[in-house]
């Protein structure tokens, strides 16, 4: 391109390098122009391996010194309403990591910050860009249509905990400096008990909160948590009963999550990779009880759903596509009905 939009990166620990920043130096699209990063020593080192001529302390810095265009600001989700209170004066598109924040009150509070601002913010629901999913989510659709396998009937999202992140820290830069860092409150509508209950879920399972609600393309409500943590029970708006089976067993070199969506004479299965996997997109494989009963398996393109995320973000900046989660919809209660269960 002859002009590339200008991002500003606001946090560069683990998950902004591993997650976000190795993929967006590589978007022809954009160019990262600068870092805020409260570690000194790191902000420098990883600089200077991505190529990247600023580097900022305080964001308040930036505003007065750098034009740019949008900001990705991978931050712990139970800081978000500090981050973006102060990022959000800018104007400008921000990413940030999932969820909106470490309550639905907090997340209340984001979203007037951004309507106030004039400006949207995309939610980091990575799932939601994997080829895997978003062809699945078409084949849904056109089954809808179609009834050629006859109505939706249910769905089943399976995580056992695995090897998340799949060899994608071995060239993670670190650093033993110490550093402050503020967190927005606790919810009054919690006890720190529950609080921690809450972001212990969160942390572990709210993609397939998310995905799950992708896959339904609607709202649903929690009717059942097993109390030993293992399952939750869902309905959706409509009445489309899913399951989120959360720990059935474990791996401890491999990750094995799946989301399988069932009709009435078929269904279709999603095969997701670890989340920091290079180069890896999930699997499909479609069976159809028809006359000519078929197992079918789409060959996908190999790019990761990080990538993909990264390249969803810049495209909705420059105008060419739509963020594939906002703010607003990621705002939904679904964790802390959950844990009022339990």
């Amino acid at each position: 391109m002859e002009k590339r939009i200008k991002i500003i990166f606001v946090g560069t620990g683990a998950m902004g390098q591993a997650a976000h920043l190795k993929n967006y130096v590589l978007i022809p699209e954009c160019q990262v122009v600068a870092i805020c990063e409260k570690k000194k020593i790191l902000a420098g080192k990883v600089a200077e391996r991505y190529g990247i001529e600023k580097v900022y302390e305080n964001f308040s810095e930036i505003l007065n010194k750098e034009k740019f265009d949008a900001i990705v600001a991978p931050q712990p989700f139970t800081r978000h309403f500090v981050v973006l209170h102060e990022i959000l004066k800018a104007g400008k598109p921000v990413f940030i990591e999932k969820p909106l924040a470490g309550s639905v009150e907090t997340g209340e509070k984001i979203i007037k910050d951004i309507e106030k601002s004039g400006t949207w913010v995309m939610v980091g629901y990575h799932k939601r860009n994997d080829p895997a999913v978003i062809y699945t989510k078409r084949k849904i659709e056109q089954f809808k249509k179609s009834q050629e396998i006859g109505k939706m009937k249910y769905i089943r999202i399976t995580m056992p905990p695995g090897d998340w992140i799949a060899g994608g820290f071995r060239d993670l830069i670190k650093t033993d400096e110490k550093v402050f860092l503020e967190y927005d409150p606790v919810p009054e509508s919690m006890d720190r008990k529950t609080f921690d209950l809450y972001v212990e879920f969160v942390n572990y399972y709210i993609h397939q909160v998310n995905l799950m609600r992708y896959l339904f393309d609607e709202p649903y409500y929690v009717r059942y948590a097993e109390k030993s943590k293992l399952l939750m029970v869902v309905e959706s708006y409509s009445g489309i009963p899913g399951v989120i089976e959360m720990a059935p067993y474990r791996t401890d070199s491999d990750w094995q999550e799946k989301a399988v969506v069932f009709f009435e004479r078929g269904f279709i299965e999603i095969c997701l990779p670890a989340p920091l996997a290079i180069n890896r997109s999930g699997r499909v494989n479609i069976y159809r009880d028809t006359p000519e009963p078929e197992s079918t398996s789409p060959c996908l393109p190999p790019v990761s759903a990080m990538y993909r995320q990264a390249t969803n973000f810049v495209k909705s900046v420059i105008g060419e596509e739509k963020p594939a989660c906002t703010a607003r919809e990621a705002l939904e209660g679904i964790a802390r009905d959950y844990i009022r269960m339990i």
